[in-house]
């Protein structure tokens, strides 16, 4: 995987929210911050 840059903007990626909805980074343009939070499932 390739690394971001400190200062640079993240690279686009489209991941799966908590109900299996496509979500994008794009979807947020209008904010200033995102948080994204990778849980490990246990199973």
């Amino acid at each position: 995987m390739a690394r971001v840059a400190p200062n640079s903007h993240a690279p686009e990626f489209t991941a799966l929210d908590l109900n299996e909805n496509s979500v994008s980074l794009s979807d947020f343009t209008d904010r200033m911050n995102v948080l994204l939070v990778l849980n490990r499932g246990f199973f």
